[in-house]
């Protein structure tokens, strides 16, 4: 369980023009501050071997996490904003004759991000070239481990709610409305730390230094937004993930062993107060039980609510 960590994020709040079409904690343009709390429900069900093929847990298993997230973001200049991002989590699972039911902080994020634009990229029609300007953002993220992993005192994986190391991401992020449709691009590129280890599920061992692979993440996003006769919005959304992360390194040789990667496909419903200000989410994330669309990793159906509150 605990590849799956440091994969969900908060649900997302707003878009460049507000709304919340975007796939990342991101102030609409000119906005001071947001609030975001959202809650995930993630369901277990299979995974993929290490050779992609699906195999099911053991009859009568039911594996389940709960995580709230807080996120804060705030703008520091016209064109810089930076967010925080803090889950806690709860593990509740029974696997085969085994069940346990534990909770912690999982692992915080912070992240800052540039705006490569202007003005407010969402358009009501194309007049001239410059209306088909995308909003185009970039970023950085710190993920800090404060959960609990596999190397500090826990009996198993059911313990666990981080991953265990620092992780650097580069980010990008194009988003692009012309209502009612609109449609965004994401990209990040993270590399871990080497940390020393010395414990591993609560034996202590003979220490060595271990860095886990380095990660990518693609999401594209499409959508369209329904308004009102007051101006309230209904966006209704559809998106695909790709996310993979390399074999991990122990004392500088490769871990045949580890290594993930996992496809999903989700579908969000946001509504947005007439002034943008409020925003309330639902997602639904899929991981298709099929061969190939994953490695080293849990099959999950992903339910996400969540709300957002912009400060002007």
């Amino acid at each position: 369980m605990s590849a799956v960590l440091g994969v969900s994020t908060t649900t997302q709040a707003a878009s460049c023009c507000g709304g919340g079409s975007a796939s990342s904690l991101i102030l609409p343009k000119f906005s001071r501050a947001m609030i975001d709390v959202s809650m995930d429900y993630e369901h277990y069900d299979g995974f993929w071997d290490n050779q992609g093929k699906i195999s099911m847990d053991p009859q009568g298993s039911d594996l389940n996490q709960y995580r709230l997230n807080l996120g804060y973001a705030q703008r520091l200049a016209p064109r810089w904003q930076a967010s925080v991002t803090l889950p806690y989590v709860w593990n509740k699972n029974q696997y085969a004759n085994l069940q346990r039911d534990t909770s912690g902080i999982g692992d915080a994020s912070l992240s800052a991000w540039y705006e490569a634009f202007d003005k407010i990229a969402c358009v009501w029609e194309v007049k001239n070239w410059e209306d088909l300007l995308p909003a185009i953002y970039w970023g950085g993220t710190l993920t800090l481990p404060t959960g609990i992993s596999p190397y500090d005192d826990v009996a198993d994986n059911f313990d666990i709610t981080g991953r265990g190391a620092y992780r650097l991401d580069a980010s990008v992020l194009i988003d692009k409305t012309i209502y009612p449709w609109n449609a965004s691009i994401s990209a990040s590129y993270g590399k871990y730390l080497e940390r020393p280890v010395n414990r591993e599920y609560g034996t202590y061992v003979a220490p060595y230094d271990k860095q886990l692979g380095d990660r990518v993440n693609y999401i594209a996003a499409f959508g369209y937004t329904y308004f009102t006769d007051t101006m309230e919005s209904l966006t209704g959304t559809l998106s695909y993930a790709y996310l993979k992360e390399d074999q991990a390194e122990i004392d500088g040789v490769t871990d045949t062993t580890s290594g993930l990667r996992k496809e999903s496909i989700a579908a969000t419903m946001a509504w947005a107060s007439e002034d943008r200000d409020w925003v309330a989410k639902l997602t639904w994330s899929h991981a298709p039980q099929r061969d190939g669309w994953g490695r080293n990793f849990p099959t999950t159906n992903i339910i996400t609510a969540g709300v957002s509150h912009v400060l002007r």
